[in-house]
């Protein structure tokens, strides 16, 4: 194995939702384990503070040691950046990422790690503008397509940049 994805589903999701399912199968295809928390139980409050406990779910399921990828949708896509600021990683792959979260002290940040993008222009939950600031300012690759919050017209577009994203890796 390469390393190891950790895929972070989004608020209103599961670990079986179909853009992680999607990027999973990818990921194993091109030589990845992938691991997809399961944070339904912690989401059930709907309590931004929550956030910190689905990072920890995060990180603990990261390995200790070898190369590792966050990945995630909305929630996940945010949960996915904090984790990087404290386990060293590969790469961030982020879909429909919410830059700053309402009632949450922290806004979205990052490793410095190679970061790519996906985001619907008809985004109603997360401002297309927010992303496109926040990929400028870190010189994300940032692809945007025709699509809502939840990019379900592009899941397959979703998983073929994901595949250039691990194959940019190496």
């Amino acid at each position: 194995m390469k390393g190891t994805v950790i895929l972070s589903h989004g608020l209103e999701s599961g670990p079986q939702a179909t853009k992680v399912s999607a990027l999973a199968e990818v990921a194993e295809a091109c030589g990845w384990a992938s691991l997809r928390p399961d944070y339904r139980a912690i989401d059930g409050a709907r309590d931004v503070r929550a956030i910190g406990a689905r990072t920890e779910s995060a990180l603990a399921h990261a390995p200790a040691a070898g190369r590792v990828i966050f990945a995630g949708s909305s929630m996940g896509a945010f949960v996915s950046g904090l984790a990087s600021l404290r386990r060293a990683c590969e790469g961030l792959f982020l879909m429909a990422l919410p830059v700053d979260i309402p009632g949450y002290p922290q806004r979205f940040d990052a490793a410095a790690a190679p970061i790519t993008m996906v985001h619907g222009w008809r985004d109603e939950v997360c401002a297309v503008e927010a992303a496109i600031a926040f990929a400028g300012e870190r010189r994300a690759r940032l692809h945007l397509v025709d699509d809502d919050h939840r990019l379900g017209d592009h899941v397959a577009f979703c998983a073929a940049m994901f595949r250039d994203f691990l194959a940019g890796l190496g």
